[in-house]
């Protein structure tokens, strides 16, 4: 196309996965993607150390970067799980995603995205009462503070193996949602819908009225191969499921269904992540190639 891609989309990156938090330190890969001017957003996620919160606030402040705040490494570090069957063990999950919601807000983030706990066929009905509770009390809180929340799609079979899951039944979960609550959304993930089963143009469609954030990556599905899973390798890795051809089709769809909104350009994050051995840096321009080729050939 034409027109520049930052028209319709925020274009953004996550920085915990562009810059692993075992190999680099926070506050430096905020820097970095702050001094990045092809990049309008970043998602940051949870960090422990107040210091380290100081610093990075006061980089985002400067930035004039749109600001979103994943609680997925919360649910996942953490073990918590906001659909679990018992009562006890579900409220713990929703007090520290209310905990996290808050300090979400403190870096001036406009939206908080989390994800379903473990998926189960037995006892799926009353998993997902369990997980409309916490989401609820997610938006509640969230209204309170003009934050929108955001339940990312996950594979329910194959790696993370949660409750949402297939398209149809986080399409299912949203509207009703949206029935009591309208600052409830969708994160879909092209890296995700390899591992679901699931090609663009069914997973876009499926979701396509609560969808209100995107990401974009690589996944491996074909078993005994390296980063086999939910991985988010580069793009253009071995044996992955997405690169160049299918971002075009990503973006065609896209296109297609009308998502190209230029009042209200739709946050839509790099999420992919140096394997060992690779540099973040180096991935990061990876991923920036590729998306400007889809984008040109649009």
């Amino acid at each position: 196309m034409m027109e520049p891609i930052h028209k319709y989309f925020q274009l953004g990156t996550l920085s915990w996965m562009s810059f692993p938090t075992d190999r680099y330190d926070p506050v430096d890969a905020v820097r970095h993607i702050a001094r990045d001017g092809d990049l309008d957003a970043v998602e940051i996620t949870d960090y422990k150390d107040p210091e380290v919160k100081k610093q990075i606030r006061h980089i985002l402040t400067q930035s004039h970067l749109s600001v979103a705040y994943g609680a997925q490494p919360v649910i996942l570090g953490e073990n918590l799980n906001p659909n679990s069957l018992d009562e006890p063990e579900r409220r713990m999950a929703q007090e520290r995603l209310l905990e996290a919601m808050e300090d979400a807000k403190s870096f001036g983030a406009s939206g908080f995205s989390f994800m379903a706990g473990a998926w189960c066929e037995e006892g799926k009905e009353e998993a997902l009462s369990q997980l409309k509770k916490t989401a609820r009390a997610l938006c509640s809180r969230g209204s309170s503070l003009g934050m929108a929340v955001e339940l990312e799609v996950f594979d329910f079979d194959l790696d993370k193996k949660v409750l949402i899951g297939p398209a149809p039944l986080a399409a299912r979960f949203a509207a009703e949602m949206r029935q009591v609550t309208n600052n409830f959304g969708l994160l879909a993930d092209l890296s995700h819908f390899p591992t679901t089963y699931e090609d663009s143009a069914f997973a876009v469609r499926a979701m396509r009225p609560y969808l209100t954030h995107f990401h974009i990556g690589n996944a491996v599905v074909t078993p005994e191969k390296d980063a086999y899973g939910d991985k988010h390798p580069r793009f253009g890795y071995p044996h992955g499921a997405n690169d160049v051809g299918e971002l075009y089709d990503f973006f065609a769809v896209l296109r297609q269904e009308g998502f190209f909104n230029s009042r209200n350009p739709i946050m839509l994050s790099a999420e992919v992540t140096p394997r060992p051995g690779e540099e973040a840096e180096i991935v990061l321009a990876n991923t920036k190639r590729v998306i400007n080729r889809a984008w040109s050939v649009l």
